[in-house]
């Protein structure tokens, strides 16, 4: 019995599609991810088209995407001269694999260029004050958020842990200012 079989698995293949196209990812990227994470042995490119009913074109493209961002890798099975293919299971290194490749891809990019034009706004004695603040209170922001970043992303897998389930009490540890509220 394939894993689409089994309805359960088949349900979380369609919402997994569905929610990556709210992420900005391709519906069939997003259901071969989530086939690839079910399995428990890896599978070939035509496996893939056969369970997903997807173009192989489809399963070529979202293959190198899911690649690109770390989470599926090739692997070799013996006696079979087919790429096999297989998903990162551990959902914290798959969870810091794509935000890493999100952070390069989009708020890199968007900090250099808020930089560049806090930059050139400083020197623009006619740009209007409002949109020279408002760039470079976001270029701070932006570049507070990747440095923030940084320095968390370094942290042990169990100390990441302890910070999510402390939640909201870890502003207990800081002593500033008032709750948002």
């Amino acid at each position: 019995m394939r894993i689409a079989d089994y309805p359960d698995a088949k349900a979380f293949i369609l919402h997994w599609g569905e929610m990556g196209t709210h992420w900005g990812v391709n519906r069939s990227v997003a259901q071969i991810h989530a086939l690839l994470y079910l399995s428990d042995q890896p599978l070939n490119a035509d496996d893939i088209v056969d369970t997903l009913m997807l173009a192989r074109s489809n399963v070529s493209t979202g293959l190198k995407e899911l690649q690109g961002y770390g989470i599926v890798r090739r692997v070799h099975v013996e006696d079979d001269r087919r790429d096999h293919f297989t998903a990162e299971t551990d959902l914290w290194e798959m969870l810091t694999r794509i935000v890493a490749e999100r952070k390069r891809r989009e708020i890199d990019p968007t900090i250099e260029m808020l930089g560049n034009l806090a930059r050139s706004l400083a020197d623009d004695a006619g740009a209007p004050a409002h949109i020279r603040e408002r760039l470079t209170r976001m270029h701070e922001f932006l570049g507070a958020l990747g440095g923030w970043y940084e320095q968390i992303r370094v942290l042990p897998n169990s100390t990441l842990v302890a910070l999510m389930k402390l939640g909201g009490k870890v502003a207990r540890f800081i002593p500033t200012g008032q709750r948002k509220g």
